[in-house]
């Protein structure tokens, strides 16, 4: 049966506007995004089998192109629809950030951090630049490494850091093996970071490391 046949209060696009979003499985919610299926098969049962062959919402979203292609149903199309609607939800997060000092809401910090960088396969190092009211500037995606770890320079984040006019920076990276404990390597950069721009007057507030949903705070360590 084509979904156009179902009853409409239990169609996913008719149950979301009469009952709200919150109300919808994932596979319903995706189909809501995807609109229809491809021959023979309606756009809630490939939701359902995206679901099942990629193990989770999460590992579908985190899916390369190539990888979610394969899939049938599928295309560079939906698969651009689907990263779109990850995207917004990543600058959802970033644009709360924005709405007052950085420091009155770290829940707001973290679960941006860890939308934006958990699923990542390589190490990403990133800043968050603030003002004298640690208000948010930006956020900067500085270096990449490999699953072994990134090459951060202090220079180059002094440098940035002067750039942005930055009274105080928070820096953060991913552990993609998912264990947000920091190493020794973690807290090494820490302190070399914290001196090269305290040099220049500008402080850092918190290293974050951001692993499987979780994020350590390195200030909370008393490593900062």
């Amino acid at each position: 049966m084509h979904l156009r046949d179902w009853p409409i209060a239990e169609r996913p696009r008719e149950k979301l506007l009469q009952r709200g979003a919150e109300t919808l499985t994932e596979a319903e919610l995706l189909a809501v995004l995807l609109q229809h299926g491809h021959r023979g098969t309606d756009a809630l049962e490939l939701a359902r089998s995206l679901l099942v062959e990629f193990g989770s919402l999460r590992g579908l979203l985190s899916a390369g192109r190539e990888a979610a292609c394969r899939h049938r149903g599928i295309g560079p199309t939906r698969w651009a629809q689907i990263q779109a609607a990850l995207e917004l939800v990543r600058r959802h997060h970033l644009e709360r950030l924005r709405q007052g000092p950085l420091l009155a809401s770290p829940r707001a910090a973290r679960e941006f951090l860890v939308a934006r960088l958990r699923d990542r396969d390589h190490e990403v190092f990133c800043c968050l630049f603030l003002d004298t009211r640690h208000r948010l500037i930006c956020f900067e995606e500085l270096f990449r490494g490999t699953v072994d770890g990134a090459s951060v320079h202090p220079r180059e984040v002094v440098k940035q850091a002067l750039a942005r006019n930055a009274a105080s920076v928070i820096l953060a990276h991913n552990h993609p093996s998912g264990v947000a404990e920091p190493s020794h390597a973690d807290e090494l950069i820490t302190t070399r970071l914290r001196d090269a721009l305290a040099l220049v007057d500008i402080r850092v507030l918190d290293h974050l490391i951001v692993g499987d949903c979780s994020c350590t705070s390195l200030a909370e360590r008393g490593i900062v």
